[in-house]
């Protein structure tokens, strides 16, 4: 390994000095601009790299964040991390990623190890395990600088970045009114999940503002489950549970992207045709709704944004530190509704003969 004392040797200058200009140190300003790029040169000759874990020991700083993720299969988690993966990279900073598998005692032991690996920032995807009061606790104990996405905990230390749930569920469901359907089916999410009770408010005010009546016999929860992937078997489950009623219905409004997968493959199975037979629309934009069949119609949440925000966020509050630390940032991002191929408008039912004669003998 090549050392200081290489470089000073093959330069002809002291150690002190180069280690004066190869760590940038305040006193460097006052070294010549020759001697500096002599010294420059040498390094780079002999392949010289700094020792960043001794330079982080004298400085206190790791340029480190971790990211800690709740189950990495999760499609929502794709867009997010290449977000906080690329604001890290252009700001120098090296993410650590741990993914606790949906368990609290994995987080919990993955949360010791980055804390003794003195991260400089937290950075946490929120999902099912934030209904366990003793993560929350564990958070705010860490005292560093900590930036959830997807769940906002109004407190003093935790910052969030979120997605406007309401005005995303009333987007969509003023899409599926605005194509003439009135019949609507919805596969709310749980009900412990904070996502919910702000999408079901947003389709609740924008019925109300057009004197649309939700029938509740059409409307379903996911049931809580902390797999990735159980929202497609639910979302097929359920939609064959709400074809079996006695309400039928024209187009369906899922909690997620997932959800209208397992939807749309029970809707097929049945002999419906989506969009012609019963529209779908889902929530999240996961990469694979622009390659299902068929394209799916979704309210996009700016995935890739929120990481790049949570990044900014994280990083104003460590550059504030230790002198004026600074409150607890919330951010409320605005979703898009993206039309593809699962909505449709209306279809009209088909006039039979007998009606079209009497209307032309009525001429």
């Amino acid at each position: 390994m090549i050392t200081i004392r290489d470089v000073a040797k093959a330069s002809g200058f002291s150690s002190a000095t180069v280690s004066i200009v190869l760590n940038n140190a305040p006193l460097a300003q006052y070294i010549p601009v020759a001697t500096k790029t002599r010294i420059q040169q040498a390094a780079r000759k002999l392949g010289y790299r700094p020792n960043l874990f001794a330079r982080s020991l004298r400085s206190q700083r790791s340029h480190a964040v971790g990211v800690m993720v709740f189950d990495v299969t999760d499609p929502y988690c794709t867009l997010i991390l290449r977000g906080i993966e690329n604001t890290l990279f252009q700001s120098s900073y090296v993410p650590i990623l741990t993914d606790a598998h949906n368990n609290r005692g994995r987080f919990e032991r993955y949360l010791e190890m980055l804390l003794d690996r003195r991260v400089e920032g937290l950075i946490v995807l929120a999902n099912w395990l934030f209904l366990d009061v003793n993560i929350l606790a564990d958070l705010e104990k860490s005292r560093i600088p900590t930036v959830m996405i997807g769940r906002e905990l109004r407190t003093g230390s935790v910052s969030s970045v979120i997605v406007d749930n309401k005005l995303g569920a009333s987007m969509a469901i003023e899409h599926l009114y605005s194509l003439g359907h009135r019949r609507i089916a919805f596969i709310r999410g749980p009900r412990t999940l904070g996502d919910s009770a702000p999408r079901w408010r947003g389709v609740r005010e924008f019925a109300q503002s057009k004197g649309l009546r939700l029938n509740n016999s059409l409307v379903i929860d996911l049931p809580e489950s902390r797999a990735p992937i159980s929202g497609f078997d639910a979302g097929y489950n359920l939609t064959r549970d709400l074809l079996r009623g006695k309400h039928p219905f024209t187009a369906l409004m899922a909690f997620d992207d997932l959800t209208a997968f397992g939807a749309i493959r029970a809707l097929t199975s049945s002999g419906r045709k989506v969009p012609d037979d019963c529209a779908v629309i889902g929530f999240d934009d996961v990469p694979p709704s622009s390659l299902s069949t068929p394209t799916l119609t979704t309210i996009r949440q700016p995935m890739e944004a929120m990481g790049e925000m949570a990044v900014s966020i994280m990083l104003d509050h460590i550059r504030r530190q230790p002198k004026a630390p600074r409150p607890a940032l919330h951010r409320k991002v605005t979703p898009e509704l993206i039309v593809r191929e699962s909505t449709a408008p209306l279809k009209q039912p088909a006039r039979s003969a007998s009606s079209r004669n009497r209307r032309q003998e009525a001429r």
